[in-house]
């Protein structure tokens, strides 16, 4: 594992959005501006390029210009399926995975999780309250163990997480940063709050 490889951001966009009534949830608007484009923008200015990891709405998402890679696992297994997918299609060594109901994510996310992940090959964002699994740097060497992980029928981003030996690292200062848009209401609560 070189910790000096360049990191490449995704935006796991692939949901199916159940709490969102189906909707394709990146692609909901927020003061102005798709979720998805939220955090991209945030994730351009700390990684080397930015991925969508999106299963519908593919030429929505490509009329950005950012590559586009779906799911390579049939009917929406979850976050897991999107960061392996991505790794099956590209040839990074480092990942950087945020979901797009993830809009105000920190300028310094990268950074700190890159400093913080002392020899391991996956951490993820700890609030001070609560694990964020799915706002994760992960090291490629570790899709094959996805891979396993997904053929027995898991889907528990957090357990696999542990068992790969992986740690939090503490973002308990920048808290809100962190906070999810998960329903119409959410949404509703954090216009022009950003």
């Amino acid at each position: 594992m070189n910790a000096e490889s360049p990191i490449t951001g995704v935006v796991l966009a692939g949901g199916k959005a159940s709490r969102m009534g189906g909707q394709d949830k990146g692609l909901m608007v927020l003061n102005g501006k798709p979720l998805w484009r939220h955090v991209a923008d945030s994730l351009h200015t700390q990684v080397h390029q930015v991925i969508i990891n999106a299963n519908r709405n593919l030429e929505t998402y490509r009329a950005s210009g950012l590559p586009v890679l779906a799911d390579t696992l049939p009917d929406f297994p979850g976050p897991l399926a999107g960061m392996l997918s991505v790794m099956q299609q590209t040839a990074d060594e480092w990942f950087l995975f945020c979901p797009c109901d993830t809009p105000f994510i920190p300028d310094a996310l990268a950074a700190r999780l890159a400093a913080k992940r002392h020899q391991a090959a996956v951490v993820w964002v700890h609030d001070g309250e609560r694990d964020h699994p799915a706002i994760v740097l992960v090291h490629r060497s570790l899709a094959p163990l996805i891979a396993d992980y997904l053929a027995k029928g898991e889907r528990r981003v957090m357990v696999f997480m542990r068992q790969a030996g992986g740690h939090s690292v503490d973002f308990s200062d920048m808290k809100s940063a962190f906070r999810n848009i998960n329903t119409l209401e959410d949404l509703q609560h954090n216009e022009d709050k950003s």
